[in-house]
Order: structure tokens, then C-alpha cells, then sequence
């Protein structure tokens, strides 16, 4: 091979140039990786301590790091548990009729401890609780107006149960609702799996 051949050659990619930034290429930070990730998933959306502290430890942040920092994160209030829970509790009534039982399976689920989903369950009370059934209740029937009665019912019961309302309470606002149709009053109401998938 020529001089001017061998003057084109580099240096293997695994070694690092002699000088410059990239010459020293310093280990990252593990504090700064993990307050990076902190960072961009709170920005993201809000999350609670307990998603947090596993989305650090998927991507191997010590686990004495991811401790320091989500202590300091909760101390300035960029972590807040408490908040996180009312909101989701507020948000998932509100916008899906959630009941009080699927909200606390899913703060449950999002690893908000029993207490704090307590406190935060307490924004729907009965009243309000009953009233977001009724809405579904009459959303749903009114959907499948012209099938036959069993098959309403049944999907109507279905789409309620999976949001974590009591049959009796289903049942009963179903055989209201048909009532105002002009069914009778006392029409039976077939029992039915929650896991039908029918509705959808």
C-alpha cells in the first residue's frame, strides 16, 4: 500500500482521539441521568413516586441515586402523590364515569399507597357516584334502541360492571331507564358476565 494510502487511515473507532472533549469521555453522571429522566417524564405527564422510582430502576439508575433524588423531588413538591391521586380521581369520573371501586384498582395499580387513594376517592360521593351510573346507563341504552330487550340489558349491565359498578345499582337504573321507555317496570334483568365483551 502507498505512503498516501496509509496517510488516509484512522484510528480503530474504539480508540478515542488524543485530544479534545472526546478525548477525556467521562462517564455520565448517574445523578444527572436520572434527574434527566425525571425531568422529561413529569414534563410528559403528571406521574406518581412509585412509576417514577421504576422507570429509574429500568434504565439502572442506582438504586441509592434514585432514592436521593426522588426524596428531593418530593420535598420541592415536583412529586406530589397526594395531588397526583386527586386528580386522577377527579379526571377518570369525570371524563370515563369511572366508580369509586375501578379508580382505586387503578391508583392501586399506579402504586398510590391505600391512604392517600382514601383521601383522594372522598371527591365522589354517593350522590355523584350514582348519578355518573345513571348517565352511562342511559348513554348505553340509548345506543342499542332497536335490538331486543335481553341483549340491551346485557350490554348495558357489561359496559357498567367494567367500570366497577355494583350489579344491584345497574340493575335498578336499568329497569328505571326502560321504565321511562315504556318497558315494564318490574321487566327482569338478565345477569350477565362482567367480562362481556359485546359493547365494543
Amino acid at each position: 500500500m502507498s505512503g498516501a494510502g496509509q496517510g488516509r487511515l484512522r484510528s480503530p473507532a474504539s480508540e478515542p482521539p488524543p485530544t479534545g472533549p472526546a478525548a477525556i469521555d467521562p462517564e455520565p453522571d448517574a445523578e444527572e441521568v436520572a434527574r434527566a429522566i425525571l425531568l422529561r417524564l413529569l414534563t410528559g405527564a403528571p406521574r406518581s413516586r412509585a412509576q417514577l422510582a421504576e422507570a429509574l430502576a429500568t434504565r439502572d439508575v442506582p438504586e441509592a441515586v434514585a432514592t436521593r433524588l426522588l426524596d428531593r423531588f418530593t420535598d420541592v413538591g415536583l412529586i406530589d402523590d397526594a395531588a397526583y391521586a386527586e386528580m386522577l380521581v377527579r379526571t377518570r369520573h369525570a371524563e370515563r364515569g369511572l366508580s369509586r371501586r375501578a379508580l382505586a384498582v387503578e391508583l392501586r395499580r399506579r402504586g398510590v399507597d391505600d391512604a392517600t387513594a382514601a383521601e383522594a376517592l372522598e371527591q365522589v360521593g354517593d350522590d355523584a357516584e350514582v348519578e355518573a351510573a345513571r348517565r352511562l346507563v342511559e348513554r348505553k341504552l340509548a345506543s342499542t334502541r332497536g335490538l331486543d330487550a335481553a341483549t340491551r340489558q346485557r350490554r348495558t349491565l357489561a359496559a357498567l360492571g367494567r367500570r366497577g359498578y355494583a350489579p344491584g345499582l345497574v340493575a335498578r337504573l336499568v329497569r328505571e331507564t326502560l321504565g321511562r321507555e315504556g318497558e315494564p317496570d318490574d321487566a327482569e334483568v338478565v345477569g350477565v358476565g362482567w367480562d362481556d365483551r359485546s359493547d365494543e
